[in-house]
C-alpha cells in the first residue's frame, strides 16, 4: 500500500466556473450584491471573471439561453451549491437584501447550521445556482 501523502496536494480553490444563461445579471449580482470586481473579460467566449480578492469565479455564458435546462439537485450529477463565507455581522444583512430582488429565490434564511457554530442561509442567484452563505457564530473559526 501507498504512503499516506504527509500533507494534501492541493492548496485551496483557484476559481470556480459557472455556465448560465445570462452572464450579464449574474455578473451585476456578484457586484451589486456581494461587492465582488471583475477583473477580466473574453467577449468572445463569452465569459466574465469576478473576485471577492480571495476567490475568482468564472462565469460563462450557454449558447442558447432559451434551451438551457435547470439542474436537478437530487438527480444530476454537478455542481450541488456553491458555499461562500461571510462575516457573522453581515448574514442577516445580506439576507434582507437578497429577499428584495426579483430574479433571487431564497429557500431559507439565517439560521443555525446542525448544532455546529456556524449559521447559514441559501439561495438560487440570477441564472439558476445554489449559493450557501455561511458565517461562523465564533471568530475563530472565520
Amino acid at each position: 500500500m501507498n504512503e499516506p501523502i504527509a500533507r494534501g496536494t492541493t492548496r485551496g480553490v483557484h476559481h470556480i466556473g459557472l455556465t448560465v444563461p445570462d452572464v450579464g445579471r449574474t455578473r451585476d449580482f456578484f457586484i451589486e450584491m456581494l461587492g465582488y470586481k471583475q477583473v477580466g473579460e473574453v467577449a468572445d467566449y463569452p465569459a466574465i471573471f469576478v473576485t471577492d480578492g480571495k476567490t475568482m469565479i468564472t462565469l460563462w455564458q450557454t449558447i442558447d439561453p432559451d434551451a438551457v435546462i435547470a439542474f436537478d439537485r437530487r438527480n444530476n450529477v454537478g455542481l450541488h451549491h456553491l458555499a461562500l463565507t461571510v462575516d457573522s455581522d453581515d448574514l442577516a444583512g445580506l439576507h434582507e437584501r437578497l429577499i428584495e430582488v426579483a430574479d433571487v429565490a431564497v429557500e431559507f434564511g439565517p439560521e443555525p447550521l446542525k448544532g455546529l457554530p456556524l449559521r447559514h442561509m441559501m439561495c438560487t442567484i440570477p441564472g439558476g445556482i445554489r449559493v450557501e452563505f455561511i458565517a461562523s457564530d465564533n471568530r475563530e473559526l472565520e
